[in-house]
């Protein structure tokens, strides 16, 4: 039943804006985004007349806004919409930034057409803009621009809305941008299709030719270049790969200055300032989606969450594919486009999917890009008033999914997404094994390039002894399997993985695999360059040797010391380890930042931070802290068995202050070696205490004076090598097998497995004997 309030589309606008010299005059985000809404403006009347009548302003978010290692060197606004509003003459009682997605501008009109049907606003702006090629030029030419401004009215932030498009696993293996992620699926999608590479390529092709003949003509595309599908599929110099199967011509570019803008109101409203009835359109259906996070996906190759999506707007608007004369889908790939040409039942139809052509041919404005879909529809719509437009947008790799049919017919209902939204997270989910290991079969694959050059492959598998999936790249240097990867189709064949603190690595065989691994070294070295490493007796030191960094660690740091601490637990004759830092100031001072940031790869052993943090142990670590014991260093000491703390040492896990969480360990062991309220005053304010304070608390043994700090390590140690090495190690041992119980009582049950291994000792014999003997025993460990 149509209400009272009924949400029309009264004006749409557009900007493009191509790069001209000199530069110093580009437009900024909030410059290109207000043209666009003045535009709908003047599209919704003659004279510009309704910015004061607009109540809500809501700006879509940019990609420099969306993520944190996107440059902004020419200063930013601090609010976007307020920016955008006072360029336009509005002043809206409410000020909203989307979240990050290709789907927010349809999840936008979907949202506010709700609220203007229940009387929530009257009139809403949505706009929206990217400036990424005048940035990029301006930085190219140092060319200084001043973007800056900071704007104290109030905005509703509703922050970056990324939440399981990007896991640490993906990270890991380098799997962040959208072209390889789409590669998999792609590869996927051509796999279950039974599709041969060259097959498939020409399909991609042949679908994206249609897209740069409607971009071509389009006055508000930044590529305004036609394409052949032997132009888009053909690999040449200008038209490389960028992650294979895709050429450069098929993807999506974000190298833009283009903003498009709605404007949303009501019948009634509409009426009242005169906005003529041939330029309303009405949103008959929407439905909206979440799809499961990549790796969790049932098939790589198929969206149910588009496909669910797309066929429940269909059905609600009571129309069926065949009544859509005007299509516009979220083309950022052509994956994109063919399932959405699969859902609706258009496969082998000529009917183009674009109204703008496209994001790798007209441009693609990041998150914005479906506003231009839908001012392009609108703008269609228009010219056939009893048609049906159709906008689909997606964001993430086919992971958010957004759909509305549009029609000039008068029509509109409240729909509701949320039993499709729970079908879909009842479905099945694939498990993920994160640290494989041994024989197994390709499910997708891509490698991805840099200047033309195959630089990284990325490979999905599943292991064959449980069939659980995994994600994995190749080895450094290994050219043997970029060149099958690229000249063969290898989805189903059988390859080898192998788990390191780097990633999980894939080599052709298990044979090629051991020949790629690093080289392990089974004795102590004297050419350590990040720590030093010193044998007494039956105790070894290790020194963390960076005290021009504070001690702080960085990804060959923590390499070494696994490889010391993986010949200390292997070497019999070591029973007691002691790490200390080099210098007077610090023990160790956490994560090394200036290494971080400067965009080299970055990973952790999996024996964890400074190679203990995540180790298994089996012999007991004695921390001599020397000095600051920050984030990853305090996590070293808790990691230890005894901390031993110079006076003047200081202890802080400050990772809150930075927008990071103690995630080396520190959170678990803290929470668990000291009372639990105690641990969360240092956990959530990152405050510094000092070693006094922290013997108070409880996670650190003694105190003394700083010049004696490894002096006391030492003596205690002898106190530890005193003893049977075999009992202090099974006791560490059984202490780990039954820390998984709550209760003393469940720890205590039945008898302990290590008992077993304690029989076997010899130190288990010559306990007794020597106090029999009445002499000190000889211990072994063995």
């Amino acid at each position: 039943m149509i209400k009272q309030h009924v949400p029309i589309i009264i004006g749409v606008g557009e900007a493009v804006e191509h790069l001209t010299t000199p530069l110093d005059g580009a437009s900024s985000a909030p410059d290109l985004a207000a043209l666009a809404a003045k535009r709908a403006m003047e599209d919704a009347v003659s004279v510009n007349k309704l910015a004061t009548e607009i109540d809500v302003l809501v700006a879509t978010r940019t990609f420099p806004d969306s993520n944190p290692m996107w440059p902004m060197p020419f200063g930013n606004t601090n609010n976007m919409p307020r920016s955008i509003a006072q360029r336009i003459g509005a002043n809206p009682k409410r000020a909203i930034y989307s979240k990050a997605g290709g789907n927010t501008p349809q999840q936008s009109v979907n949202e506010w057409s709700e609220k203007l049907a229940r009387g929530e606003a009257s009139m809403v702006m949505l706009t929206g803009a990217e400036v990424i090629a005048s940035t990029k030029a301006a930085m190219k030419a140092k060319t200084p621009m001043s973007w800056g401004e900071q704007i104290d009215d109030g905005m509703e932030n509703r922050g970056l809305g990324i939440e399981g498009l990007v896991t640490y696993e993906m990270i890991k293996h380098q799997l962040v941008s959208a072209p390889p992620g789409y590669a998999l699926c792609e590869t996927a999608r051509r796999a279950r299709l039974k599709q041969s590479v060259e097959s498939y390529r020409q399909d991609m092709s042949e679908t994206l030719e249609p897209f740069s003949q409607v971009a071509a003509n389009n006055p508000y595309s930044m590529f305004s270049q036609e394409y052949s599908a032997d132009d888009i599929g053909r690999v040449s110099e200008n038209n490389d790969y960028i992650a294979f199967p895709y050429t450069r011509a098929m993807v999506a570019k974000d190298n833009v200055n283009q903003a498009a803008a709605i404007l949303l109101t009501t019948e009634d409203k509409a009426r009242e300032l005169g906005v003529d009835q041939s330029k309303w359109i009405y949103l008959h259906a929407y439905a909206e989606a979440n799809e499961k996070q990549l790796l969790a996906r049932e098939d790589l190759g198929q969206s149910p969450a588009m496909r669910k999506s797309y066929q429940q707007a269909l059905a609600l608007a009571e129309i069926t594919s065949e009544d859509l004369e005007f299509i516009d889908v979220y083309s950022c790939f052509p994956m994109v486009v063919s399932e959405a040409k699969d859902v609706l039942g258009l496969t082998g139809s000529d009917k183009v999917l674009t109204a703008t052509g496209g994001l790798p041919f007209f441009g693609g404005p990041g998150n914005n890009y479906s506003m231009h879909g839908i001012a392009a529809v609108a703008r269609q719509l228009r010219t056939q008033p009893e048609s049906y437009g159709l906008v689909g947008a997606n964001g993430g790799f086919m992971d958010k999914h957004a759909v509305g049919v549009y029609s000039c017919r008068r029509g509109w209902q409240v729909c509701d997404s949320a039993a499709l939204q729970q079908e879909l997270d009842t479905g099945l989910e694939v498990d993920v094994e994160l640290n494989p290991e041994g024989e197994a079969v390709v499910e997708s694959y891509t490698v991805q390039f840099s200047r033309g050059k195959p630089v990284l492959a990325l490979v999905v598998g599943r292991l064959t002894t449980n069939g659980k999936r995994f994600l994995a790249n190749g080895f450094e240097g290994d050219a043997a399997l970029l060149e099958i990867l690229l000249s063969k189709d290898v989805v189903g064949k059988a390859i080898a993985v192998t788990s390191l603190g780097k990633g999980n690595r894939v080599a052709l065989t298990q044979k090629h695999l051991k020949q790629l691994l690093p080289p392990t070294s089974s004795v102590l070295r004297d050419d350590y360059q990040y720590c030093q490493v010193e044998r007494r007796g039956h105790v070894l030191e290790v020194t963390l040797n960076r005290p021009e960094s504070m001690n702080a660690l960085h990804p060959m740091a923590h390499e070494e010391l696994s490889e010391v601490f993986d010949i200390y637990e292997a070497d019999e004759s070591l029973w007691v380890a002691i790490i200390t830092g080099a210098g007077q100031q610090a023990f160790c001072t956490g994560n090394d930042l200036k290494y971080s940031a400067s965009g080299k790869p970055v990973w952790m052993p999996k024996s964890g931070f400074g190679g203990l943090t995540s180790r298994r142990r089996k012999k007991p670590v004695i921390a001599a802290v020397n000095g600051f014991a920050m984030g990853g260093g305090m996590e070293i000491a808790l990691a230890c068995d005894i901390v031993i703390a110079a006076d003047c040492a200081s202890f802080a896990l400050p990772e809150v202050k930075v927008g990071l969480i103690a995630g080396a360990g520190g959170i678990q062991r803290l929470t668990r070696q000291i009372p639990l309220k105690q641990a969360m005053d240092l956990l959530i304010t990152g405050r510094k205490v000092s070693a006094q304070e922290a013997q108070a608390l409880g996670f650190v043994n003694q105190v003394v004076a700083q010049e004696n700090v490894l002096d006391a390590a030492r003596e205690y140690a002898k106190l530890v090598c005193a003893n049977s090495p075999s009992s202090v190690r099974l006791t560490l041992e059984l202490l780990a097998e039954t820390s998984v119980h709550s209760s003393i009582e469940d720890a205590t049950q039945g008898m302990p497995t290590v008992i077993d291994k304690l029989f076997a000792c010899e130190d288990f014999m010559e306990g007794p004997k020597a106090f029999a003997e009445k002499r000190k025993p000889k211990w072994t460990g063995r």
